[in-house]
């Protein structure tokens, strides 16, 4: 792989309902000695795996890696079970936790748990290659579902994370103004996004009512001042933020 060459990846946007209030979602603390965005608060998620895109050729998925891979890396990294029929209650979906991150496949995992995976949980929602050098380049595609009913405590199970946490958009974001949270530029862009929705099927609709495109930022330059910026198409409320003392990721 050169350094210009990005790596698949996936992530999963697990929204949760809330009764009196906005929605939370799932959100994970990078460890400190990451070489990609370390210490960032991101959605749970990570590189397409081999044994993912064979997975998803075998049962003919649109995106397939990609979804079996988001479903993945949220319990490896959370234990929080999605997408999977009949779905695991806590006890079991830390089990689930310990044979993933022990080395076994999804697909094995499926097999030995006498589960089936249900694609259809997951929305396509975005899709982000930057471009700006950096230790590592993701082409990452982005998917929301519901998270399952019950009250889910996430545990953090490997050591890319140091935490997680369920926490609304506008929280993470007043977080990232007042310097005790840091974000990269995809996931703070996507939380303003997801902030004006009142719960999981406004979310739904936001997808659907915008094209899924490759979301490569550009920067502009405009008196003296340089900007990092998106398409204004797309979906995203906030599509320009001055570079100057932001962490692009």
């Amino acid at each position: 792989m050169t350094d210009d060459t990005a790596i698949p990846a996936a992530t999963l946007i697990l929204v949760r309902d809330m009764a009196d209030g906005p929605p939370e979602y799932l959100m994970v603390e990078r460890a400190a000695t990451m070489a990609f965005a370390a210490g960032a608060l991101v959605f749970p998620g990570g590189r397409i795996d081999p044994e993912d895109v064979e997975l998803g050729e075998r049962l003919g998925l649109p995106n397939g890696a990609a979804i079996i891979a988001a479903v993945r890396e949220t319990i490896e990294e959370t234990a929080v079970s999605v997408a999977l029929d009949p779905l695991p209650d806590a006890a079991h979906s830390l089990e689930l936790q310990r044979d993933l991150l022990g080395g076994m496949s999804l697909a094995a995992m499926l097999d030995h748990h006498s589960l089936r995976l249900v694609p259809t949980a997951l929305t396509l929602f975005a899709r982000w290659l930057p471009k700006f050098h950096a230790t590592r380049r993701f082409d990452t595609i982005f998917f929301i579902a519901s998270a399952p009913p019950g009250d889910w405590h996430p545990n953090v199970g490997e050591r890319e994370n140091s935490s997680a946490e369920w926490v609304t958009a506008r929280e993470v974001l007043d977080r990232d103004r007042g310097g005790t949270a840091s974000l990269i530029f995809p996931t703070r862009t996507t939380l303003h996004r997801l902030a004006p929705h009142g719960g999981y099927a406004e979310i739904v609709a936001d997808a659907a009512a915008h094209p899924v495109e490759t979301v490569t930022p550009w920067l502009e330059e405009r008196d003296g001042e340089r900007w990092l910026t998106i398409p204004g198409h797309l979906g995203y409320p906030v599509t320009q933020e001055k570079v100057e003392g932001l962490w692009r990721g």
